[in-house]
């Protein structure tokens, strides 16, 4: 039921109707219906559907959806996230894992990939920065251009950018990601 909710909060935040977002996720308005009122559960591959038709993706939907207990450490104005802890699951060509419990103005992650192909590209509304903690990175942003980014590099663009990476030389790659919390986010 969380999870619809907080799909309704991005959907409202980007100024979609429900019919809208169906069209752009390529699935039915009365399932995206039913799912908002939490009387339906979505697939993985529905659900990545839906985090690309709002400029989101898998993780941040669960991780703003999930009821993740703060421990009494990090209630009020510190968050501390332990090596075990945070919310993972599927971004982009990769793995991420969120390091920020509650509600910070950003939500920084640990992304771990290897793809070796570019994929479809991305776009949101929130600035991104990236890190390259460790691998080789190829970073197209469309008309901006294409970095590689090794080891210690990194890059920062503006919301409404498209983008995508992936593996510069086949190989594992992991990035330190810090994006813009968004409205509704």
């Amino acid at each position: 039921m969380r999870l619809g909710a907080r799909i309704r909060s991005f959907r409202r935040a980007r100024g979609l109707t429900l019919v809208e977002l169906a069209r752009l996720a390529d699935l039915s308005h009365p399932f995206l219906s039913q799912l908002e009122r939490g009387q339906a559960r979505p697939s993985m591959t529905s659900l990545e559907r839906i985090a690309r038709a709002l400029g989101s993706s898998q993780i941040e939907l669960i991780a703003a959806s999930a009821e993740i207990p703060v421990p009494d450490a990090c209630a009020g104005r510190v968050s501390v996230v332990r090596r075990a802890e945070g919310p993972q699951g599927p971004f982009g060509g990769g793995e991420a894992r969120i390091l920020v419990h509650g509600q910070a103005p950003f939500v920084p992650m640990e992304f771990r990939g290897s793809n070796g192909r570019p994929g479809e590209f991305y776009t949101h509304e929130e600035d991104e920065f990236l890190h390259v903690v460790g691998g080789r990175v190829l970073v197209d942003l469309a008309d901006e251009g294409e970095f590689e980014l090794m080891t210690g590099d990194s890059i920062h663009y503006a919301g409404g950018t498209l983008h995508r990476w992936w593996s510069a030389d086949g190989g594992e790659y992991r990035l330190f990601i810090v994006k813009q919390r968004g409205a509704g986010s």
